[in-house]
């Protein structure tokens, strides 16, 4: 199946917004820019690690966005898959990843853009 994958490190980003701590912020910041990226969401499910960070996945009728914040570092990964089955959704995971990134400001980032799947022989 072909796919697009982004993979993103953030680093320094803007510790002092909800997100960063609070996995129902976090949650509602995903399936916001999920829904404006013109994806589709399935299902999901965030964790609110104490004292502080937060874990959430948001699964896609596409495949998927994974997010980790660590609030103690101003550091955030994030992980966007999609499939392009019946359309190139390639653009529409773009704009979901742009879309994140803006909440949390990195000072700097690390950004992998990795075509996957194909036709096997």
């Amino acid at each position: 199946m072909d796919g697009i994958h982004l993979l993103g490190e953030w680093y320094g980003c803007h510790t002092h917004t909800p997100e960063f701590n609070r996995a129902e912020a976090l949650r509602q910041v995903c399936l916001e820019a999920v829904a404006a990226s013109g994806l589709n969401s399935v299902g999901e499910r965030f964790f609110q690690f104490e004292p502080h960070g937060v874990t959430g996945a948001v699964i896609l009728a596409e495949s998927h966005l994974t997010i980790h914040t660590w609030p103690e570092s101003g550091f955030v990964t994030i992980d966007v898959y999609v499939c392009n089955y019946t359309t190139d959704n390639g653009a529409k995971a773009q704009k979901l990843y742009d879309l994140i990134e803006a909440v949390f400001e990195p000072a700097r980032a690390h950004f992998q853009k990795i075509q996957r799947g194909g036709k096997d022989g």
